[in-house]
């Protein structure tokens, strides 16, 4: 089927006058005639069959649907052009697009990326946050890392490791004592994550607490949110230790309560779409990552939990 798409050229000269709101500049600038460009400009209007410039003696000025057509197109021309010089930079290189949980991506992830890099220099990684899962034919994604059961339709699941949350807060809120009771905690204000409705609800079940506020208090969508928050003495956050070594080894936050809650079959996972499973760029990435995970799942040490 022939698509409606009027000529590059056409676009590239509709897009340069729209920008100088000149005919003239725009001749200047990609090195054609005035009536090149009035040619151009006139066959993309009869084609669209309206009016994109009003001409006067003084120039030319866009109209309101030129304005709104000036916008679409230069953001297109602008996708394509960063498409090919991509290309052209590849040079047989292979690129992933990886969508991941924020704050695995930087507390976990990165740190470690720099050692694939070494093993694969012809495989680049490009990472875009997704906090919540979604259909990979409507995106660029070849892969995705999240939290969950690893039921996501048309995808292969690798299971990396489990998460483990304990409750953590500034030291100021501990008041010189070690840790802080249950009880206590539950009558302090409880930092909520979005993504994780119920985490302060199954981790008071898990010690067969009932605590009427389990539920409320602030809201916020990623773990790093959680612990800038509890830093600032906002309140008591559940954290998985790993994702604030930092902030607990500079004794930025502390642990408030040593007992953690593992969901059961939940754990972090990469997505791989069935399509995609063949690659073999995604495959050498999901091999490294999975050694990468079962290495450090060996140097965790016991910990308390339900």
């Amino acid at each position: 089927m022939r698509r409606k798409i009027p000529s590059t050229a056409a676009l590239v000269a509709f897009e340069a006058a729209a920008r100088h709101q000149s005919f003239t500049r725009a001749a200047e600038e990609l090195a054609l005639t005035q009536s090149a460009i009035c040619r151009q400009i006139g066959g993309l209007e009869e084609f669209l069959g309206l009016e994109l410039f009003r001409r006067s003696r003084r120039g030319v000025k866009l109209t309101e649907a030129g304005q709104s057509y000036a916008r679409r197109v230069a953001t297109q021309l602008d996708a394509v052009e960063r498409d090919t010089l991509s290309v052209m930079g590849q040079q047989g290189a292979q690129t992933i697009e990886l969508a991941l949980v924020p704050t695995f991506g930087t507390q976990w992830l990165l740190p470690r990326l720099r050692q694939f890099q070494a093993l694969h220099p012809e495989i680049t990684v490009n990472l875009t946050n997704r906090t919540r899962p979604f259909l990979f034919a409507d995106t660029e994604f070849d892969a995705a890392i999240y939290f969950g059961d690893g039921d996501w339709s048309g995808t292969v699941a690798y299971s990396l490791m489990p998460e483990q949350s304990v409750p953590v807060c500034s030291p100021a809120l501990l008041d010189g004592a070690n840790a802080l009771a249950p009880q206590t905690i539950g009558e302090m204000p409880l930092l909520q994550q979005t993504t994780r409705p119920y985490a302060w609800r199954q981790w008071f079940d898990s010690l067969g607490m009932k605590v009427a506020r389990d539920m409320t208090g602030p809201r916020l969508e990623l773990f790093s949110m959680l612990a800038q928050a509890a830093e600032h003495q906002m309140g008591v956050a559940l954290i998985p230790p790993f994702l604030i070594q930092r902030e607990l080894a500079e004794g930025r936050l502390v642990i408030a309560h040593p007992h953690s809650f593992r969901r059961e079959n939940q754990a972090y996972h990469l997505m791989i779409p069935e399509r995609r499973v063949e690659s073999a760029a995604l495959n050498a990435f999901r091999d490294w990552l999975l050694d990468e995970a079962r290495a450090w799942l060996a140097q965790q040490g016991p910990i308390a939990s339900h």
